[in-house]
Order: C-alpha cells, then sequence, then structure tokens
C-alpha cells in the first residue's frame, strides 16, 4: 500500500489526499495515515520540481570521476560541493573517490570547471570527464514497466 502510495506521489506531488486514496485504492482515512507515517519516519524527504536542465541552458552534462589524496576526503568534499553547476556528487569505492555529475552552457564552462576549478584544488590527483549523451531516470517509488516491454 506504501508503495502505491509513493508511485502515485512520484507522479503528481501536488494530487490532494482525497485523490490519493482514491488511486492507490485506500480509504481517505488511511491514506491521510499512511502519508503521515512515510513523511514522519523520513521516506518522503520532500516536495520538488522536476526542472528540464537544458531548459535552462544547461545543454551539457558531465560525470567527473574524481581522485583525492585519501587524507584529505572531507576537504575534498567541501570544495567539491561548491563547484559551478553541480547537481549530484557521492562517495565511492572503486577505482575513483567521487563521482561528480555538473550541468553547465557550454564547453567553456566545462573547462573553466575542469581545468580551473578541479585542478586547482589541492586534494585533487586526476580526474576523468564523461559526457552524458543520454539520460533516463527512474524513480524508485515507480515499479519499473515488465521486461521487453516499451516505454
Amino acid at each position: 500500500m506504501d508503495r502505491r502510495i509513493l508511485a502515485e506521489l512520484a507522479a503528481d506531488g501536488r494530487v490532494s489526499v482525497n485523490e490519493l486514496a482514491r488511486r492507490a485504492n485506500v480509504s481517505r482515512a488511511t491514506a491521510y495515515a499512511r502519508f503521515d507515517k512515510l513523511r514522519g519516519h523520513g521516506t518522503i524527504r520532500a516536495f520538488t520540481v522536476d526542472v528540464d536542465p537544458a531548459a535552462l541552458g544547461y545543454g551539457i552534462a558531465a560525470l567527473i570521476l574524481v581522485n583525492v589524496d585519501q587524507h584529505a576526503w572531507q576537504a575534498a568534499r567541501d570544495e567539491l560541493l561548491h563547484l559551478p553547476g553541480l547537481e549530484y556528487i557521492a562517495l565511492t569505492s572503486g577505482g575513483f573517490d567521487f563521482v561528480v555529475l555538473v550541468r553547465v552552457h557550454d564547453i567553456d564552462a566545462l573547462r573553466d570547471v575542469v581545468l580551473v576549478r578541479l585542478q586547482g584544488m589541492p586534494q585533487i590527483r586526476s580526474t576523468q570527464t564523461i559526457f552524458v549523451l543520454d539520460e533516463h531516470r527512474q524513480n524508485l517509488a515507480t515499479p519499473a514497466p515488465p521486461r521487453g516491454t516499451r516505454t
């Protein structure tokens, strides 16, 4: 039941609780109680708007893989959080220490992020930049279509 409610909210975060109850096929009281529980437990963290970055002029997206001096990972993370165009950052295991997603207006802006900002940080040992050519996001609250089904 919670997953049905989350799927409906993921599809339309502005839906009223009455409509949410109807779509999830539960009573209004149950919808209110489940909604409050999901918010109270932190399952629902926020209500946001999904904005198309390209419509705002951020036509270039790049994943930047970053290696840092191991003793300075926290300081590096704190500086990475201030990169222009930063959308996402993750501390990772394996061959790279961080994965950073940036969105910028043009190639000059990306050059400045990589060659000026990143390479100017003393904690950075190396970077590798990967252009995002196409992307799709899957909301975990929304069930994936069955295999072989086109969406």
